[in-house]
């Protein structure tokens, strides 16, 4: 530490790249301190740099974060103690993290093993112009950090980390529960699923408030580890059909059990809302590129008898690009199907006996996708939740019918059934006997080049938007992505792919499958160009959001 201070006031008032002289190693008291990397000048990104301690010295034991789903809670846990202590501090301008939100991801931002915890922060290195102002940076380094180190890793309310930890418990345990009986989700009774505003995570709060209340004939009662007991709606496997008029709630139920493949922070009111992991959300998405992707189960027969075993287009349609969206998430491995017909194709979703009889099969390539719904469960073994205000036909092939009333569920299967049965069948079934082909496709090396001229170009833009080599990739409508730290994270891994991943043989569903291991073994820094060092600011993405920014690579080429 005095080696630091002496540095700093040696080089006060110096020129800006004088404070590379403080890269490297500076022990304190209760932790060592790691400069890695320094700003080239005052506007540049921020520098980056480590503090360890040790992790015995924490009171910490192999209990709290031994187990995956505990890890992830106890770094999440550190994380937001350190954020907190910054913001106290007043420092959160010139010393930062990557402060979690209201998801608990796992995170570069804290590491635990056995021996070390590490704290990997940002910092604004001060200055007038391009002069160095030492004495500020001795006050964020010297006094500012030992502060905020004391404060969130030594002085923590160790009784909050038990009831974080409990509660990772407890959303593991559930998780685990609803694979074993073959349910795809579960809102619990007194969830709060909507949310502040369009842009906010925040929960609404208010008197006018309706909590969530389980309809009698879809609740389960849980008991949970450290003698907790919930009951709620559970969703079993098949196709789930919600209904119900305007502005009742059936958008917001699917976008809360969208959300529930995360788990939530206490207070949040998603606590008990759940998705099995594999559940990908699906929409329209005309403009977006499609690269050999085989669309036949949905698309065939188009004009000029053009193929879609390998349909390739830069600017697909509505009903294209929803076909490629799903057959692609069924590609990466998809159990779980959720679709709102607000952001559905019309004609993808369904044709009705009066169109079928003006508009005959042999002049329509279009399959819907509620002839298609059955076969995905029936062949594929993929389950659907989706919504639906205007196409009743889907009661038809519904296993489970819940009607949002006023923002509470009912279940109304039997009644939409009976309505189903005295219309009688008003249209013709277009699907065929099954399914159809699902293509594996193998990513042809080259095409993932992230060089721009003579560089890599690299980055991540927000949430929804990655600059890779000459493409923007757009994510505005990966609607599962929870923070830009994983677009950060799906930028790094892609790069990391074409390096290390990517050959002649290997399959797409293959790759992603290297990639979920080595983030098992390694965490999310394995794909890091700074291994060793501060990796960047990344949370873990899932293989469904990583493989849909890699089919939007407009340079992607199929074997």
């Amino acid at each position: 530490m005095k080696e630091l201070q002496q540095t700093l006031k040696r080089i006060d008032q110096k020129g800006y790249k004088a404070y590379n002289d403080i890269k490297g190693t500076h022990q304190f008291s209760s932790f060592a301190l790691h400069i890695d990397h320094v700003q080239a000048d005052p506007f540049a990104s921020p520098s980056r740099i480590r503090a360890s301690l040790s992790t015995a010295e924490t009171g910490l034991t192999k209990d709290d974060y031994h187990e995956p789903h505990r890890y992830r809670a106890c770094t999440d846990f550190f994380a937001r103690e350190v954020a907190r202590a910054l913001k106290k501090e007043k420092a959160d301008q010139g010393i930062m993290i990557d402060r979690p939100g209201q998801e608990i991801l796992e995170r570069t931002a804290v590491t635990i093993n056995d021996d070390t915890v590490e704290i990997r922060l940002s910092l604004h290195l001060p200055a007038k112009g391009r002069t160095i102002l030492g004495q500020q940076a001795a006050s964020r380094l010297i006094e500012t950090l030992p502060s905020v180190i004391q404060a969130a890793m030594y002085a923590y309310d160790r009784a909050a980390l038990e009831t974080h930890l409990k509660l990772s418990d407890q959303q593991a345990w559930v998780r685990s529960y609803l694979r074993s009986y073959n349910y795809t989700a579960f809102v619990a009774n007194g969830a709060v699923l909507p949310r502040e505003s369009g842009i906010s995570e925040q929960p609404l709060k208010g008197d006018g408030l309706t909590p969530f209340q389980s309809p009698k004939e879809m609740e389960i009662t849980l008991e949970l580890p450290h003698g907790k007991t919930i009951s709620g709606m559970a969703f079993r496997e098949g196709v789930n059909v919600i209904v119900g008029g305007g502005y009742h709630g059936k958008s917001t139920l699917l976008e809360g059990l969208a959300r529930g493949v995360y788990d939530h922070i206490e207070g949040d009111g998603r606590e008990f809302v759940f998705a099995n992991d594999d559940a990908v959300k699906v929409r329209a998405e005309d403009g977006r590129s499609v690269t050999d992707v085989n669309i036949s189960p949905f698309i065939s027969n188009l004009p000029n008898n053009k193929g879609t075993e390998r349909f390739q287009t830069e600017n697909a349609s509505g009903s294209t690009s929803q076909a490629a969206n799903i057959v692609e998430m069924v590609e990466a491995g998809a159990g779980t199907l959720f679709i709102d017909e607000d952001t559905s194709a019309t004609n993808f979703m369904i044709r009705d006996g009066r169109m079928q009889a003006l508009v005959h099969k042999d002049k329509e390539p279009i399959t819907p996708f509620i002839d298609k719904v059955r076969h995905m469960y029936d062949d594929l073994g993929i389950s659907t939740i989706l919504v639906v205000g205007g196409a009743g036909d889907y009661f038809d092939v519904a296993d489970c019918v819940v009607m949002m009333d006023e923002y509470q569920p009912r279940e109304v299967t039997e009644k939409a059934k009976e309505i189903a049965a005295s219309f009688g069948e008003k249209r013709t079934k277009e699907a065929g006997s099954s399914f159809g082909a699902v293509s594996a496709r193998a990513v042809r090396p080259e095409s993932f080049d992230a060089r721009k001229g003579k560089k890599e170009k690299v980055d991540a833009k927000g949430k929804h938007r990655v600059l890779y080599g000459t493409t923007d990739i757009d994510l505005a409508f990966i609607e599962q992505i929870a923070d830009p730290s994983q677009t950060r994270a799906i930028a790094q891994t892609m790069r990391y792919m074409a390096a290390s991943v990517f050959d002649k043989q290997k399959t797409l569903s293959e790759a992603l499958d290297e990639i979920e291991a080595a983030f098992d073994r390694d965490g999310v820094e394995a794909v890091s160009s700074f291994r060793r060092q501060h990796p960047g600011d990344m949370a873990r993405p899932r293989r469904f959001e990583l493989a849909a920014a890699i089919n939007r690579l407009r340079t992607l080429k199929i074997q």
